[in-house]
Formats: structure tokens, C-alpha cells, sequence
């Protein structure tokens, strides 16, 4: 069998991105999307999605992480497929679609995707962290220097930790630039490892350094290790809503996989 593929990333977050709207691909064949994702064995990625015809919207997004398990939302990888259904000619500038946490808005300007995010409405704060879910859950913690961080020890000791159990969390870390800019790596679980970028990770931060009094921007920059995103938003009274994840969503190269 033969499978069409593109890779596609976003500030360096790279996905393996499928056309499966004939239900052709082996969805339960964990094996097979972790060799897909095998930076040795296979094409390379931090994660493969599938492009799904949906009743009521322009597609569905099904992502998996890079080990073969379905997983949440992944914030880069939905401004990548919405690249790819532009592509494709499914839509234009603006799209709906469905992921695994609910329904979606995008929009995309040359290679600039805006994705809206879900609302976000329960923050954990303590003296040592942050905790929140912006479609998957991310554990925040400032620190004086990303750049000496051990991000996959330490985000690996957070992330196997007692404090999440099983499922774990994804692990960001923190350093304020200025008052509208900050610094972040980021340990994703799945990956077991950092990555050049995270979506719902940056998402994440921009909310809990507002929520702490860090910044009173209502957009943030992000430096990560694969480049620059934004994330817009509106504070309310029990949360944060019409959050929105921008940033570039580029094609990297077509392939075909043989089974």
C-alpha cells in the first residue's frame, strides 16, 4: 500500500499530514504512525495527523503523537493542517473544523495561520507553578534562564511525577523578556522530549503570566526555540476567551510512504 503524506511545520514543531478522507489509513496501527514519525526509520516528526471529512464543518483533525497514540490538541499541528486544507482547496482564508477538543475558527494569510482556541476558565496557580488545559494540559514554571535548562530531564521529572499520575502534563519553562515578550521551552509528553515549539504550550503561558500580573498585554510575543508566535486574547471575569494562536504553518516536502 502505497500512503501520500506532507510534513508540514510551524516554528519547528513538524508534522506528518495525511489526506484520509477516503478512510484508507490504518488508524489503530499505533506501530506503524510511531515508524512514520522515527526521525531514523522513518519520515521524522513530532507528531502525524489525519485530515477526516466532518457533517458539519470544513474537515476533522485526528492527531498523534509521535509515539503512535492518539492524543489532544496540538496547537501547531492545527494551524498546519489548516495550511494543508488550504492546499488541498477544501477552503480559502477562513475555515471551521473539528478537532478532539471541539469545534474550531481559523483564518490564514500567506503562511500566517490565526487558530482560535477553546475558552480557557480554570487556572491553577501556586508559588512554584502553573497549571492549566488549553486543549492539553500544561504545567508552567518561570525560571531565570531557559537557555540553562535541562528541559528533558527536568520537564521529565515534572511530567512523570506524582503530581499528574498516569497522563502526566506537558512541562513549559519560562523566562520574561520584556513586558509583552517571553521566553519558553517546552517538554511534550508523547514526544518524551523538548520540542523546537508548542502551541497549546505558548497558549498556555500567555494566559498564566496575564493571569499572574507578568504582563498586561492582551498579546504576547513567544520566543521559542523554532521562532516567534502570538497569542491574542480577552481576559473576563471567569477566564479568558477569543483566544487566538498565530503564526507561520509551512510546507516542508511531499512524499509517499510504502506499507
Amino acid at each position: 500500500m502505497t500512503i501520500p503524506f506532507s510534513k508540514y511545520q510551524g516554528t519547528g514543531n513538524d508534522f506528518v499530514i495525511i489526506d484520509n478522507r477516503q478512510e484508507l489509513f490504518a488508524k489503530n496501527d499505533t506501530k506503524l504512525i510511531a515508524r512514520m514519525c522515527d526521525r531514523k526509520f522513518g519520515i521524522g516528526a513530532d507528531g502525524l495527523i489525519l485530515l477526516e471529512n466532518h457533517r458539519d464543518t470544513d474537515f476533522r483533525m485526528v492527531y498523534y503523537n509521535a509515539d503512535g497514540n492518539e492524543s489532544s490538541m496540538c496547537g501547531n499541528g492545527g494551524r498546519c493542517i489548516v495550511a494543508f486544507a488550504k492546499a488541498l482547496s477544501l477552503i480559502s482564508h477562513s475555515t471551521t473544523f473539528m478537532a478532539i477538543d471541539g469545534l474550531h475558527e481559523a483564518q490564514i494569510k500567506g503562511d500566517i495561520v490565526y487558530l482560535k482556541m477553546q475558552d480557557v476558565n480554570n487556572i491553577k496557580s501556586t508559588a512554584e507553578y502553573t497549571f492549566l488545559d488549553t486543549g492539553s494540559p500544561h504545567h508552567i514554571e518561570l525560571c531565570e534562564d531557559v537557555k540553562n535548562i535541562n528541559v528533558k530531564a527536568e520537564g521529565a521529572a515534572i511530567r512523570y511525577s506524582s503530581l499528574y499520575g498516569a497522563a502526566g502534563s506537558n512541562v513549559n519553562f519560562v523566562t520574561p523578556l520584556q513586558e509583552d515578550t517571553f521566553a519558553v521551552r517546552t517538554y511534550e509528553r508523547g514526544v518524551e522530549d523538548e520540542t523546537l515549539s508548542c502551541g497549546t504550550g505558548v497558549t498556555a503561558v500567555a494566559l498564566a503570566m496575564h493571569k499572574q500580573g507578568k504582563t498586561h498585554s492582551k498579546k504576547i510575543e513567544l520566543q521559542v526555540e523554532g521562532g516567534k508566535l502570538y497569542v491574542s486574547f480577552e481576559p473576563y471575569e471567569d477566564g479568558y476567551h477569543n483566544i487566538y494562536l498565530i503564526g507561520p504553518a509551512q510546507l516542508v516536502f511531499k512524499g509517499t510512504w510504502e506499507c
